[in-house]
Order: C-alpha cells, then sequence, then structure tokens
C-alpha cells in the first residue's frame, strides 16, 4: 500500500518520502481503515523528528488520526461493522491507504459530518474538551490562552463557549485577529502590541482569569501567569518556542498558582468508557449544530507527503493540513 515513511529521525520536509509498506492486518480487538483523509498534527511531525512522548520503530509511517471506512475486523471487535465510516484519534501509520487502530478508540459517524471535519474531529477537539472537564470551571469563568489560533486553541475557544466559559484568545500575529473573528471568536488580542497586557486585563476585569493555557513557553509563560487571579491554574500544553517556561516566583507565591502540565494521549488513557461516549457525543453534537467549527487549509495527495509537512509548518495557516490517500 503507497505510506507516508521515513527511515530515520529528521526534518519532516527532509526524510518523509512516499513508499510502499505491507498491508497491515489487525489483531483482537482492532480494526483496519481505508483512510479517506488524514490530518497533519504538531505531534505527528514532533514524532517524525523523534522529539514527541514516544518513538516508532524505524521505518515508520507518520500520522495518528484519520477518518476512514471500516476494511476489517479483527477478533473480538462489536459494535462496528465492515463499510461503516468511522474516525479515531488513535491510529498507526494513517498516512497511508490503510491503517490500524484499537476498536475502543474508533467511532462511527453520522453523515452530517463532512470527512473534512471529521479527520480532525476526535484529536485536538477531545483533547481541548479533556482539558475543559479537568479545569471543572464554574460558567461565567475566564480563561486566557496563547496560540489561540492552532487546531486546540481554536476548538478550545469554541467548545468553551458553548459551554458558558468565557476565553480570550492570544495570537502572535494580526492576520490571526482576523482568522479567529472569522471564525465568530470574541475578545481576540494580538501579542505583537506593547500593551497586550492591558488589553487582556480591561477585558477579564480585575479578579483576572481563573486558568490559563500555555502552548508558547518561554516567556509567555510567565505572562499568563501574570494574567491569573487568586488561586489560578497554568497549564502546560506545548512549547512552541522550545525554551523552558519563565515563571515569577512572586506570582506563584503569592496568588498561590498552580502549574500542571496536560498531555492528551495519558488524559485519554484513563478516561472511562461511560466519560469517552459522553465527551465524544458532546463532540459529534457541537459539529452538526455547526457550533465546532474546523477550517481547512489544503488537501494534499500522500504522494506529496513532503510538500504538505512543509505547508503544515507554515505560520499563520488559517486551517488544518490534510492527507489524501
Amino acid at each position: 500500500m503507497r505510506s507516508a515513511l521515513y527511515q530515520s529521525f529528521g526534518d519532516p520536509t527532509q526524510v518523509l518520502a512516499l513508499g510502499d509498506a505491507p498491508l497491515p492486518q489487525p489483531q483482537a480487538g482492532e480494526l483496519r481503515i481505508r483512510t479517506l483523509l488524514a490530518p497533519i498534527h504538531n505531534h505527528d511531525l514532533l514524532t517524525v523528528r523523534g522529539q514527541y512522548g514516544y518513538r516508532p520503530a524505524l521505518p515508520a509511517i507518520g500520522g495518528s488520526e484519520a477518518v476512514g471506512i471500516v476494511d476489517a475486523l479483527g477478533e473480538g471487535v462489536e459494535g462496528l461493522a465492515v463499510g461503516q465510516r468511522v474516525a479515531t484519534p488513535a491510529g498507526r501509520g494513517t498516512w497511508a491507504e490503510y491503517f490500524i487502530a484499537p476498536a475502543r478508540m474508533t467511532v462511527p459517524l453520522p453523515d452530517g459530518i463532512p470527512d473534512e471535519t471529521a479527520a480532525q474531529l476526535m484529536a485536538m477537539p477531545l483533547s481541548a474538551l479533556m482539558l475543559l472537564e479537568t479545569l471543572a470551571l464554574p460558567a461565567g469563568a475566564w480563561i486566557v490562552q496563547n496560540a489561540a489560533n492552532g487546531a486546540v486553541g481554536k476548538a478550545l475557544a469554541m467548545l468553551a463557549g458553548a459551554r458558558g466559559l468565557q476565553v480570550v484568545n492570544i495570537v502572535r500575529r494580526e492576520e490571526g485577529v482576523a482568522a479567529l473573528t472569522a471564525l465568530g471568536l470574541a475578545h481576540v488580542v494580538c501579542s505583537a502590541h506593547a500593551d497586550w497586557m492591558q488589553q487582556v486585563r480591561a477585558i477579564i476585569g480585575p479578579g483576572l482569569a481563573q486558568a490559563a493555557i500555555d502552548s508558547v513557553g518561554g516567556r509567555a509563560s510567565g505572562a499568563l501567569l501574570a494574567l491569573l487571579g487568586e488561586g489560578g491554574v497554568l497549564v502546560s500544553f506545548g512549547a512552541l518556542t522550545g525554551e523552558p517556561m519563565q515563571l515569577s516566583p512572586a506570582d506563584l507565591i503569592f496568588k498561590q498558582a498552580t502549574v500542571k502540565g496536560f498531555w492528551g494521549s495519558k488524559a485519554s488513557q484513563v478516561l472511562s468508557a461511560g466519560d469517552r461516549r459522553r465527551l465524544v457525543g458532546e463532540l459529534l453534537q457541537r459539529a452538526l449544530a455547526g457550533e465546532l467549527r474546523l477550517p481547512v487549509d489544503a488537501v494534499h495527495d500522500l504522494a506529496d507527503i513532503a510538500q504538505a509537512a512543509a505547508a503544515s509548518l507554515r505560520p499563520g495557516r488559517p486551517g488544518k493540513v490534510l492527507l489524501r490517500p
């Protein structure tokens, strides 16, 4: 089968190439899925670089999420059938014509959700929803987040708004303000302006934020901490700068703030079956109702994997880059 393979860890635009791989066979509790569309996520590219939380055996096929058609069932799989359209955030090597996924992490899709949305519905939005669950904030509470024009940032802002929470969305470029505003999101602030923190404080009010979500690291982490109120929580979700978080001890001490990490993969592993059904049901409902909009920047053929990876790395993308086998 056609696959986007890498023989060594490194720059995705250099090490990824179209190649042939054996057709995978599902084991007990697994499915084989024929890929329709698969997104390129930041964590997929970090995996290719060898810099993510796990390193696959090489050679490896890239990708972790996709929408596709069930092609074969492993032993003991129930509730799913060959020919069903499904989505999963937990596939192995989804940048290929076929891939394997655990049945328990695979979701049948209603007809009203298009492939372009379904392909990116489970990984980033589910992470955002699980993060909101762990914060357990009351309705009306304020969240401030940076990298708000990323996939998680956009999903979190939409899902938080649908749940009655308020979000200040920080972006690093003016184009990001227009892009988020076009999606119907409010309270978008560009950190390129010298007074951006004053703008955020004016929006939130004297009580400041109850939670902050940092996907940038470095000095940006400390800026979010400064925008937290008493007893607030700062969540480290990513580190786009690659720099350690720079935090003020005074803000930590006198605000009695909490700093914690969040990794969607780990959170998903401990999620109960009942909570998973509830959260996935909410995602499907929000997508069908138009409350969760997941824009697409471009769809590339699998043969153009290097160019697709480069497009995914381009700053200021309006949406997700997808692959079609």
